[in-house]
């Protein structure tokens, strides 16, 4: 998704995929699933949650293109964690967003 338009930049860009690949409760289930464990989770998630192999594979798909967990596969074995660089992301795009967000609600503005 480029624009030309100097209204929506990168940030707002990268911010929304983001958040798009945040959007479906699957992908935050497998995200606070992985938040939860105290190393890199080496094991099928499908025993972790009631979905399908290929569902559970479609959601870290998204999820891993959004840079939010990272995940190996070495012949059957699967090891996925969360990732740094997903975390420094949310940090400096999505909380940012989501604090001038309040501070806009917080001022009566309607």
């Amino acid at each position: 998704m480029t624009t030309s338009s100097t209204f929506i930049t990168l940030e707002h860009e990268e911010t929304a995929r983001t958040l798009k690949a945040l959007a479906h409760p699957a992908r935050l289930a497998i995200l606070d699933y992985l938040a939860h464990q105290r190393s890199c989770y080496c094991g099928d998630l499908t025993h972790q949650l009631p979905l399908a192999q290929s569902t559970v594979s479609q959601h870290l798909k998204a999820l891993k293109e959004a840079q939010l967990i990272d995940g190996t596969i070495e012949g059957v074995r699967s090891c996925y964690c969360i990732s740094q660089k997903g975390m420094e992301l949310m940090q400096t795009k999505v909380i940012p967003l989501l604090q001038r967000m309040n501070t806009t609600v917080s001022q009566k503005c309607c």
